[in-house]
C-alpha cells in the first residue's frame, strides 16, 4: 500500500509540477484573485498569488489566493470541507459548492491541461516510473533491514515511550486529515478553524505573551498569544511544527497557527492541546510525588527529549532538534502523570543526511538559571549541533532535580525551589550565574534522603552525570532514557514480586 501510494504521489506531483512550470513561463506576474474573509492578504477585495481558491467549512466561505508552496491544499478533502482551486484571473469569483459536501476531492488540477504538454509528459512518464520502481525496491530493502535490528542496542529511529492515554483530540484528527507535512491541520483549515475558537479564560502570562484556554469543536484547546516583540518565537514554532513530524506522546500536540487582528492590532496565535494540570513548574508547587511517580515523570521528559534529538530518516523525515530552553515552565503535565515538552521558539534544527544546521534568527536567549557553563562563559561551539544537545542535557538534570526535590521518602519532602535558589537571586543576571556555575563550579544541593531510596539514588547519579563541566562527558538523552526505562522495568518487577509473596 505504501509503495503504491508513493508511486501515485510521484506521478501526480510530476503532472502538477509540469503544469505549474508551464504556467510560470506563460504568465507575467501573479494572478489577480477575488478575496473575501482571507484576513491579512485581502486588499480592496482582491489579492495576488499563484492560485485562486474557494473554501467552505461549517458555512464559512473564504475566497483568496496562495502560492505554489501550498498547492497541495487543492487536494485536501474530508466530510464538511469543500475546496476548489483554479488558475485564471478572478476565476474563484463565482465558484459555488455542491448541495452535499461528501469529502470527495473537488479539484482535479489547479489548471486545465494543455495539449502541448502531453509530449513532454509522455517522455518523462517512463523516466519517473523507472525511478519510482527503483525507489520502492530501495525502501523495501531498508525496511527489511530495519526490522532485523535490535531496537534497544542502537540509536534507533523509532522510539519507545511510556504507555498512557491522552483522552482528547482523537476525533479532531480523525475528521481533519493532515496535509502530510508537520503535525497539525492542513494550512487552509488552520486559517479557517482559528476563527472559530472561543477564548474562555487566561491561564498564564509571561514575557512571551499569554496562554488562554479556548474551546473548538467541543474540546478545550490552549491558545498561546505571542506579544509582538516575540514574533520570532511564533515564526520559529510555526515553521517547526508545520515542517517536522513531531507527533509524540511527550511533545506538546500542535493543532494550528494563525495571525489574526483584534482591536486594530495583530495577534499571533499558536493553538495546541490543552492540559489542565498546567506546567511542571506549577504542578510541583502544590503536588508531591512518590518515588515510582517521580521515575515515570522523569522518564517521560527523557522520552520527549530523545524524540527531539533523534533524526528520523524515512519517507517522512524528521531532522534532529535541540530545544535550547528546556525548563520546568516549558514542560506540561498530562492527566496520566506523564509530561510533554513545549515551547520550541528557540529550537535548533539539524539534518545530517542533508548536511544543514538551522539556528534560526531569534534574538531571544534561553533562561539564565538553566544555562550550561559553556553558554555562560561563551565557549560553546555554535557551529556544531552536538553542542546544543549537550546544553539540553544540562537543563534536563536541573529539571530532574526539581522533580526529586518534591518526592517524598520516609515522610520527608522539601518545598519547591528553583535550581540554585540558595546561590542566586530570584531573577539572576548573566554574570551572577556565570560566577556560580563557571567560576565556583557549584551544583544544586542534594538532600540525604534521596540516597536512601534505590530509585532516587539512581536518578541522582544521572543528574550528576548531566552536570559535568565538560559538555562531551555528559550523558546523551538516549542513554538517560534507556537507564530510566530499565529502572522502571525493574521497579515494576519488584512490586509484582512483592504482591505475589504477600
Amino acid at each position: 500500500m505504501g509503495s503504491s501510494a508513493l508511486l501515485t504521489g510521484l506521478i501526480a506531483g510530476l503532472f502538477l509540477w509540469i503544469s505549474v512550470a508551464h504556467a510560470d513561463t506563460t504568465d507575467d506576474g501573479a494572478l489577480l484573485c477575488t478575496c473575501i474573509n482571507d484576513k491579512g492578504t485581502c486588499k480592496n477585495g482582491t489579492c495576488r498569488g499563484d492560485y485562486c481558491f474557494y473554501t467552505l467549512v461549517n458555512d464559512l466561505e473564504e475566497r483568496g489566493c496562495f502560492t505554489n508552496n501550498h498547492r497541495e491544499q487543492c487536494y485536501t478533502s474530508f466530510k464538511g470541507f469543500f475546496v476548489q482551486c483554479c488558475k485564471e484571473e478572478k476565476c474563484n469569483t463565482f465558484i459555488t459548492p455542491p448541495s452535499v459536501i461528501t469529502g470527495t476531492p473537488t479539484t482535479t488540477s489547479p489548471e486545465a491541461h494543455r495539449p502541448e504538454l502531453w509530449i513532454t509528459v509522455s517522455l518523462l512518464f517512463l523516466f519517473v516510473t523507472t525511478c519510482a520502481c527503483g525507489l520502492m525496491l530501495l525502501l523495501r530493502f531498508r525496511r527489511t533491514a530495519c526490522r532485523q535490528r535490535d531496537p534497544e542496542s542502537h540509536d534507533v529511529k523509532i522510539l519507545k515511550v511510556p504507555s498512557g492515554d491522552d483522552p482528547t483530540y482523537g476525533n479532531i484528527y480523525d475528521e481533519f486529515c493532515t496535509s502530510g507535512s508537520g503535525t497539525g491541520l492542513p494550512y487552509l483549515v488552520q486559517r479557517t478553524m482559528a476563527r472559530q475558537i472561543s477564548l474562555v479564560e487566561c491561564v498564564g502570562k509571561g514575557r512571551y505573551g499569554e496562554v488562554w484556554r479556548g474551546t473548538w469543536m467541543g474540546e478545550s484547546v490552549a491558545v498561546k498569544i505571542f506579544s509582538s516583540r516575540d514574533e520570532h518565537s511564533w515564526f520559529r514554532e510555526t515553521e517547526i511544527y508545520n515542517t517536522v513530524q513531531l507527533r509524540h506522546d511527550n511533545i506538546l500536540g500542535f493543532i494550528a497557527s494563525d495571525m489574526t487582528s483584534k482591536n486594530s492590532s495583530t495577534q499571533l496565535w499558536l493553538v495546541t492541546h490543552y492540559h489542565e494540570l498546567g506546567s511542571l513548574y506549577d504542578f510541583l508547587q502544590y503536588s508531591s510525588l512518590d518515588p515510582e511517580s517521580c521515575l515515570r515523570m522523569c522518564l517521560s521528559v527523557a522520552c520527549g527529549l530523545v524524540h527531539l534529538h533523534t533524526e528520523i530518516v524515512s519517507s517522512q523525515e524528521k531532522p534532529a532538534i535541540a530545544h535550547r530552553d528546556l525548563k520546568s515552565r516549558n514542560i506540561l503535565v498530562k492527566r496520566n502523570g506523564q509530561c510533554c515538552i513545549a515551547d520550541l521558539g528557540l529550537a535548533v534544527i539539524h539534518s545530517q543526511s542533508h548536511d544543514y544546521l538551522d539556528v534560526g534568527n531569534n534574538p531571544r536567549v534561553g533562561t539564565k538559571r538553566y544555562m550550561a557553563p559553556e553558554v555562560l562563559d561563551e565557549t560553546i561551539r555554535v557551529d556544531v549541533f552536538e553542542s546544543y544537545k549537550q546544553t539540553d542535557i544540562w537543563a534536563l538534570g536541573l529539571v530532574f532535580w526539581e522533580i526529586t526535590r518534591r518526592t517524598a521518602v520516609n515522610g520527608i519532602v522539601e518545598d519547591y525551589r528553583p535550581p540554585f535558589f540558595d546561590l542566586v537571586p530570584s531573577d539572576p543576571s548573566f554574570e551572577e550565574m556565570k560566577k556560580v556555575v563557571c567560576v565556583d563550579q557549584q551544583r544544586p544541593s542534594l538532600h540525604n534522603r534521596l540516597h536512601s531510596h534505590p530509585i532516587l539514588s539512581a536518578i541522582v547519579k544521572i543528574m550528576k552525570e548531566c552536570w559535568y563541566q565538560n559538555p562531551t562527558a555528559r550523558l546523551t538523552a538516549l542513554r538517560i532514557r534507556k537507564t530510566l526505562s530499565k529502572l522502571d522495568h525493574d521497579s515494576d518487577f519488584s512490586i509484582e514480586k512483592l504482591k505475589r509473596d504477600v
